[in-house]
């Protein structure tokens, strides 16, 4: 089998005999009901490969459907249209600057199209080409990864800024443009308010968490299963295990993504390029470090995203001049949908996957370690290590180590999140199950760290005794709601010190 990894040209998918994953009667059901649509979803999640796919089904390209679900299900004749297909990611603006870039890539499609441009302003030139083309047939209007010129300058606000400004004047076109205009589909990563960017154009219907959207892109378990089913048969073999539980460890590694809560999906760069190799690496991850992430959740300190609550406003609006952490992360697919309350309208969110986890909790460590990422798990592999040999002071040990080589200067004095965040963050890259923070009738313990023998809880103490912290744990009965287990039930009391920048005093205590 062919694998379109990083292909998102569905006429080559489609010629060359690349594997796809057939998503056509999705998309013939969300344009029977309505005539324009925003989606947003993460990078490498198959938007590109969506509009693509829209573009040969206007242009008549039937011949490249054969065998597709909407083969027979599409007026080829009666749907023909000619396309405007604005990509933004084929556009240079880090070089010429956006407006002369954009300018130029108006300029080109109006050549492809057959049509002459008289105008001088960029507003004025996409106006004339939408009203121009559209003696051809009303038109469908494509744009790709939209506010990429805005996502690529997180890191520089004031440069943000201008783009928006001039993408904000480009779009305003729309408004008046609707007599003109067959389809508008409008893809990217983030979800600005209509207020920054799409003020005027009142009847545009964001379909980033509808239902009917949900598996749009990505690929489903089904999917998987089905389309992957002789590749799966043979990971299983070269893995040599059962290819159920093949099955279950990619389901791990990179299903899990979710608009609504419910049906959950695989990335599809991830899963393809799992499926080339049969290798579990970070493939997804890999491709885009979110430095400026990491140290937005560092400023805000957020360590432990897992469960984080929040309501459908802030999941769906994108303010990049005051970074809502959870936001960008939402939006940036290193968190999804767990679950969706509907009689409180509130989303819980959870990372999707193991890869993503592991990957983006790696860099969290080295942003507050200041050491490479990579340095990080041979260091974690030992903790669980000694965890499953109930050695709780070589743990001590580990971590002081750790705590030494940590700079000077980024010592906070009396800062008790800065030793949490390190401790669960050590301890959630083991692949344990961890819960930090978990609260019980009584409050709430610091950590508790499950490993197939024993259930650990932890409590962490600065400038102050681990007996007090030994005593919180019994008073608070924090290992109480596993007394049914048959595992090993320790307490573990850390006292910190400001001083000595290490754990000074632990105490241990198993429960009967």
């Amino acid at each position: 089998m062919k694998y379109p990894i990083g292909i998102q040209n569905f006429r080559k998918l489609r010629e060359d005999n690349y594997v796809y994953v057939d998503k056509t009667r999705h998309i013939f059901n969300i344009l029977g009901n309505g005539n324009y649509f925003f989606l947003s979803r993460p990078r490498r999640f198959g938007k590109s490969l969506l509009l693509s796919t829209m573009h040969e089904l206007y242009s008549g390209s039937q011949e490249l459907f054969k065998g597709l679900w909407i083969e027979d299900n599409w007026d080829w004749e009666a749907n023909k249209r000619p396309v405007i297909w604005l990509r933004f990611s084929k556009i240079d603006y880090q070089k010429k600057g956006l407006y002369d870039a954009l300018k130029e890539e108006i300029q080109d499609i109006s050549i492809q199209l057959g049509v002459s441009l008289s105008k001088k302003t960029l507003k004025s030139s996409f106006e004339q080409l939408i009203q121009l083309t559209s003696e051809q047939g009303k038109v469908v209007l494509l744009i790709d990864e939209y506010d990429k010129p805005i996502i690529d300058y997180l890191d520089d606000i004031p440069q943000a800024e201008a783009n928006r400004d001039i993408l904000k004047s480009f779009y305003s076109v729309l408004k008046d443009s609707d007599p003109y205009i067959e389809l508008l589909f409008i893809t990217g990563v983030s979800a600005f308010s209509k207020v920054s960017i799409f003020s005027d154009l009142n009847n545009l219907r964001n379909i980033s968490l509808s239902p009917a959207a949900n598996a749009i892109a990505g690929i489903t378990q089904q999917e998987m299963e089905t389309v992957f089913a002789q590749a799966l048969q043979q990971g299983a073999e070269q893995h040599s295990i059962p290819i159920d539980q093949l099955i279950n460890r990619v389901k791990i590694w990179y299903n899990g993504y979710s608009w609504t809560g419910e049906e959950k999906l695989y990335n599809p760069f991830s899963l393809l390029s799992f499926m080339a190799d049969f290798q579990f690496k970070n493939y997804w991850f890999e491709t885009g470090t979110p430095t400026f992430l990491v140290k937005e959740m560092k400023k805000h300190r957020f360590y432990d995203v897992s469960g984080f609550q929040t309501a459908v406003a802030e999941l769906s609006n994108f303010d990049f001049t005051r970074l809502n952490p959870i936001t960008v992360l939402f939006q940036t697919g290193y968190l999804t949908i767990q679950n969706y309350d509907q009689e409180l309208l509130i989303y819980t969110l959870d990372y999707p996957n193991r890869e993503v986890r592991s990957s983006l909790e790696q860099l969290l460590m080295s942003e507050y370690m200041d050491y490479p990422p990579q340095g990080a798990l041979p260091r974690v592999v030992n903790i669980l290590q000694a965890l499953r040999r109930k050695d709780v002071g070589t743990v001590v040990e580990i971590i002081n180590a750790a705590f030494a080589e940590i700079p000077y200067e980024h010592w906070q004095k009396e800062n008790e999140h800065f030793y949490h965040a390190l401790i669960h963050l050590m301890f959630s890259l083991l692949g344990t199950y961890v819960r930090s923070e978990v609260h019980s009738a009584k409050g709430r313990c610091d950590a508790l760290v499950e490993t197939a023998d024993h259930i650990y809880a932890f409590e962490f103490k600065l400038d102050k005794p681990a007996s007090e912290a030994m005593q919180q744990i019994r008073d608070r009965g924090y290992l109480a709601p596993f007394d049914d287990s048959p595992k090993a039930k320790i307490a573990v009391g850390i006292s910190f010190s400001s001083e000595a920048k290490a754990i000074v005093e632990w105490e241990i205590e198993e429960k009967d």
